[in-house]
């Protein structure tokens, strides 16, 4: 689905009003405020429109290079759970050409949907699908997918990173997802398909690529990690302040 053309200047947004609902993910009730710092990974301070200044937990652990910018707009959610310490959690952030979710929760539990509505060929044909499932050396797979004896190993990744057009993943040199692309290999030497799934969660994209200028040894893995096996498949998202969706296979260059 192509999302709405925005007037210059303003970011994407997209029309989910058709949209089966089994397949999008619903935002809860979003606040609207100012992003003032981000500091110490999991921490934002925000102002709201009423001037309060509220602490957020920010789930991501990347950098969130280029989409952490004092001064954007930004859509917290609120929770009132008495076990929380901090009751907003930011969810969005609004850059000049699209939207950009930063919690890095929404990818698992979309592709997973995804996957579930058939909206995704490539990872059809599966029985069943389970979430964080242990395997290898002390790892937990995102997504296993199995049938009649298959084993689809899929290990989702949150994009956010876009310059010009073009996705990259890693914002921040990474050991976990370098890991996790060994672990893949292994897999597949067992008899397994393995598969990594890049979800770009902004709408301002047009192919994917790795990060050489950030980490250059994840580019040399995955690229190591193509060549013996595993497969790689990189999405995109439409979303407005309602929802958000998976939407277009994105090419990638390696």
């Amino acid at each position: 689905m192509k999302p709405k053309k925005a007037p210059p200047g303003s970011p994407r947004v997209a029309d989910l009003s058709t949209i089966d609902d089994s397949a999008c993910l619903k935002w809860p009730r979003l606040i609207r405020g100012t992003l003032l710092r981000r500091y110490k990974r999991f921490l934002a301070d925000v102002k709201l429109g009423n001037g309060h200044v509220v602490t957020a937990h920010c789930p991501n652990s990347g950098s969130m290079l280029a989409c952490c910018e004092p001064g954007r707009p930004v859509y917290l959610s609120h929770h009132k759970s008495p076990k929380r310490k901090l009751k907003y959690t930011w969810e969005l952030i609004e850059m000049p050409l699209s939207l950009v979710g930063v919690n890095t929760i929404v990818p698992n539990r979309l592709t997973k949907a995804a996957i579930a509505a058939g909206n995704i060929p490539q990872l059809s044909g599966y029985d069943s699908i389970r979430s964080e499932v242990t395997y290898g050396e002390n790892s937990r797979i995102d997504l296993l997918l199995e049938n009649a004896g298959e084993r689809c190993f899929v290990e989702v990744k949150n994009c956010t990173l876009v310059t010009d057009g073009v996705a990259c993943f890693p914002d921040a040199v990474t050991s976990r997802g370098l890991k996790h692309l060994v672990e893949l290999q292994a897999q597949v030497r067992q008899g397994h398909r393995a598969v990594m799934f890049y979800l770009v969660q902004r709408m301002d994209a047009g192919i994917f690529q790795p990060a050489d200028h950030i980490d250059t040894e994840y580019g040399k893995e995955l690229r190591r990690a193509i060549h013996n096996g595993v497969e790689i498949l990189v999405y995109d998202v439409s979303m407005n302040l309602q929802g958000i969706r998976i939407n277009c296979k994105l090419p990638h260059k390696l």
